[in-house]
């Protein structure tokens, strides 16, 4: 069966006999057309099932009232904080979003940017994945004057408008509290260091070591994936040091209170025997046992701020290019799984 055409404002117009100009105008509720003609022309669009072609009508305007987004994952609760900020703010302006992710892979974000750039997105906002090095997929963007907003996963030392928190700040903060536990032995279970926010987390963990007169030791870096197998190798790698390990700062909720569980289970006690810190105040972080400290990274806000920015460039309030680096507040939460102090 033959698909039904689409209905245009040319079948409207030989309808009601009107010129195809009135009709368009109508459509648009334009104060030009009497208010009687107005309502004649969008009940017979009614009628006949008429759809309007906003892709068609931006593209004669030049833009297309949509904003990518890219992210790294989906499985995750602050990326979907983010979104809902982006989301929010988005709706209020009239955008609608076209959401793509990298699934941590390089190959397939520059294929993400390549694609959203020919759906003629008016702005993106993204996050790099974790062996992304280079930032030449975006270069068409900037050749368009596309405006591009990067989040949380950013190159540093590039001049792109940035919304990210102070990293390093929160990693010192989570490590002295660590210290200040009476924890000498602290071990850091990260991701890729190329990538600024573990980066910038691990510079942190070894300032505050150092300044506590704590000696650096590669062997309490572990580098993961920051995924649930990446909690319960954590924990082994854990157990099997000597002499153990008597705090964890753990850059991910999800695999913090995994690597808990499965010290729980090997007979530890948390925070007695070792006390652990997490990252991003994850829901997670209050349904664990006990309950876990953690780093607040208010994921609504970095969607919120950056959307916002790119909103208000778009629509020439501001411009984003006199902005590199915009720095959202964050917070330690301090719970029971680091209070080594009130559990002895």
């Amino acid at each position: 069966m033959k698909p039904k055409r689409d209905v245009t404002i040319y079948d409207i117009a030989r309808k009601l006999e009107l010129s195809s100009a009135t009709v368009s105008r109508g459509l648009q509720d334009h104060p030009a057309i009497n208010k009687n003609t107005r309502k004649r022309i969008q009940e017979a669009a009614r009628e006949l099932g008429y759809r309007h072609n906003n892709f068609a009508s931006n593209l004669r305007k030049q833009k297309t009232n949509t904003i990518g987004v890219m992210v790294h994952e989906l499985n995750s609760n602050f990326i979907t904080s983010v979104l809902s900020g982006i989301e929010k703010i988005t709706a209020e302006a009239g955008y609608d979003l076209i959401i793509a992710h990298s699934s941590e892979s390089y190959t397939k974000e520059a294929a993400n940017a390549l694609n959203l750039f020919h759906k003629r997105v008016d702005g993106l906002i993204a996050s790099l994945a974790f062996d992304t090095t280079s930032l030449e997929h975006f270069k068409p963007y900037e050749e368009k004057g596309i405006p591009v907003i990067f989040f949380d996963r950013v190159e540093e030392q590039g001049d792109s408008t940035k919304v990210i928190i102070d990293n390093y700040a929160a990693g010192y903060q989570a490590t002295k509290h660590l210290i200040d536990q009476g924890c000498e032995r602290i071990v850091l279970v990260t991701a890729n260091l190329q990538r600024n926010v573990y980066a910038q987390r691990h510079r942190g963990y070894e300032h505050a070591l150092r300044d506590s007169n704590i000696p650096y030791s590669k062997n309490l870096v572990l580098i993961k994936d920051l995924s649930e197998q990446c909690g319960v190798e954590a924990a082994m790698q854990i157990l099997s040091m000597k002499p153990r390990p008597d705090g964890a700062f753990i850059t991910n909720d999800f695999s913090a209170a995994v690597c808990m569980q499965t010290l729980k289970e090997h007979g530890i006690n948390i925070p007695k025997d070792i006390a652990v810190v997490g990252f991003n105040n994850d829901a997670i972080s209050k349904l664990v046992e006990p309950r876990l400290t953690t780093v607040d990274y208010p994921g609504v806000n970095v969607g919120e701020i950056a959307a916002r920015n790119l909103v208000n460039h778009l629509k020439g309030i501001s411009d984003i290019k006199t902005t590199s680096t915009i720095i959202v507040n964050s917070e330690l939460i301090i719970r029971k799984s680091s209070l080594k102090s009130e559990a002895k």
